[in-house]
């Protein structure tokens, strides 16, 4: 997809203050055991615990098989999630949907990951942006996805198409 978007096409349901949504800590995993196995693997295949590691929209779980050797950096909205997370040495609350700036300088880390949470980006093209901004030369960014949301809070343009629709969004 070109840099031109629908009218209306990260717009949601639920306007409301993200904060509210995301403030009462949800310690559970939103994708099955088999997801999550997968994306172990894919991080592991493209090396990504073989640095520092900006985890995107995070939570009290990361879903690497190991804690990354240059540390992991847990930005999300839930200070009690990021707090939870066993691998993270550092955590950062913020709201990308307000400020899609991201609060790190220029290449500094090996690997940004972001796990089944592009989908409520009203910004994903400025956040990836800042992604790409900080991430060194030879670095990876690992966007995964499921079917799974919450409705409300998805972009209307990931809920109006399917699976092949949603590859091409990322991409």
């Amino acid at each position: 997809m070109a840099d031109d978007w629908p009218a209306g096409f990260f717009d949601r349901q639920d306007r409301g203050d993200d904060a509210d949504f995301y403030g009462p800590p949800r310690l559970v995993t939103h994708i099955d055991d088999g997801a999550i196995a997968a994306v172990t693997e894919l991080y592991d295949e493209l090396g990504v615990p073989d640095g520092r590691v900006l985890d995107l929209m995070s939570s009290w779980v990361s879903h690497l098989s190991k804690k990354p050797s240059g540390g992991l950096v847990a930005l999300g909205m839930n200070a009690v999630e990021l707090r939870a997370n066993p691998l993270a040495d550092q955590v950062v609350v913020q709201d990308l949907n307000l400020d899609p700036q991201l609060p790190f300088g220029d290449a500094s880390f090996d690997a940004v990951i972001c796990c089944v949470s592009i989908d409520y980006l009203v910004h994903p093209v400025e956040v990836l942006r800042e992604a790409s901004r900080v991430l060194r030369p030879g670095g990876v960014v690992v966007l995964t996805f499921s079917n799974r949301c919450f409705p409300t809070k998805a972009v209307h343009g990931w809920l109006a198409t399917d699976e092949d629709g949603r590859v091409e969004i990322v991409r």
